[in-house]
């Protein structure tokens, strides 16, 4: 891996997947819904956040941090940027349920610029560089060449349930379900955008997600050959609530799906 960027932001992805990982071990252990599922999830987010923070500035410490403790620009006075969620999928790691990642993005400005994105489960790497290609464990990724979205399987992120976006997302959710061959909720924006860049899903959408859920597979589709914008038309839907990430064969018929209930 000759990219350094790269190379450390993977570096620090292994470690806080060292950490996610006993932490799922210590879970197992407890009756389901205990007490201490939510302590030890909450400590194994902050532990591997810490451990991606300090293996990152130790290689660039010019660098600024956005995670889970802190706003996207925080951090010292830097045109760089690393944008981290270090269990994206929190509820399914607590539930012992096995779709979640740690996802690391680094950006200059609002440039994204490399990804890595890591299924600690599975042992599955996820990585782009721009200009560069997407990759998984080392082979180049391509998108779907789904052309029809009737063909399509779609990935999307529900709205928590005190969510203000939740009543306007549901019209959207029953449109694009009369249009497409099925939908699937994972419950990690980051390995459902890693799964578009895969072709294993046609298409992804979102209304509610922030930037540290969707950096890195955003450019992870987009090095992938397929493309990413937002409800309105855009190609800039990191600065919005609303995303749209598909195969460009179904690109359009899904933002259609979408125009056509909002």
């Amino acid at each position: 891996m000759s990219d350094p960027s790269l190379a450390v932001a993977v570096r620090a992805a292994r470690n806080a997947a060292a950490i996610v990982t006993d932490a799922a071990q210590d879970l197992r252990r407890l009756p389901a819904f205990s007490t201490g599922h939510g302590e030890i999830v909450s400590a194994a987010e902050k532990e591997a956040e810490d451990a991606i923070r300090s293996t990152l500035k130790a290689a660039f410490p010019e660098h600024a941090f956005a995670g889970a403790d802190a706003a996207a620009g925080a951090g010292p006075d830097s045109s760089w940027r690393w944008i981290v969620h270090a269990i994206d999928g929190t509820a399914n790691f607590g539930h012992g349920y096995p779709h979640y990642a740690i996802s690391i993005a680094l950006a200059r400005g609002s440039d994204v610029t490399h990804a890595v994105v890591l299924d600690p489960l599975r042992n599955e790497l996820f990585t782009a560089t721009k200009a560069r290609g997407a990759f998984a464990n080392g082979v180049a990724l391509r998108v779907s060449a789904c052309t029809m979205l009737e063909r399509g399987l779609v990935g999307t992120a529900v709205p928590w349930r005190e969510s203000p976006k939740l009543s306007a997302y549901l019209p959207l959710f029953a449109s694009v379900a009369r249009r497409c061959a099925g939908i699937r909720r994972g419950g990690s924006a980051a390995l459902d955008l890693a799964y578009v860049a895969a072709g294993r899903l046609d298409g992804f959408w979102s209304v509610s997600l922030n930037w540290r859920d969707v950096a890195a597979g955003a450019l992870l589709v987009r090095e992938a050959g397929g493309r990413v914008g937002d409800f309105a038309g855009g190609e800039d839907s990191l600065r919005v609530g609303g995303m749209i990430a598909a195969a460009p064969g179904v690109f359009h018929a899904l933002r259609e799906a979408i125009d056509a209930a909002l």
